[in-house]
């Protein structure tokens, strides 16, 4: 099996954080693993995909992220 790529683990917390944050710290892990295999710093949200779309929610999940080593950036919507 192979390792997931940046794009599969944020597909992942998106799912989680419609679940209500089921296993979000697991799936920040994994996208942190997978921003290491390819060379990336950040990883890019879609806004308009967020549970919170605001912008203390955006703040909000910026924190959790970088408590966890990942930087969280927007697209422009």
């Amino acid at each position: 099996m192979s390792e997931p790529t940046v794009a599969d683990a944020t597909n992942r917390i998106y799912e989680s954080l419609q679940a209500d944050n089921a296993d979000i710290d697991m799936h920040i892990a994994t996208l942190k693993a997978a921003l290491a295999r390819e060379g990336l710093k950040e990883a890019v949200f879609d806004p308009a995909r967020l549970v919170q779309n605001n912008r203390s929610g955006r703040k909000l999940m910026q924190a959790y992220f970088r408590q966890r080593g990942v930087t969280v950036k927007f697209a422009a919507s």
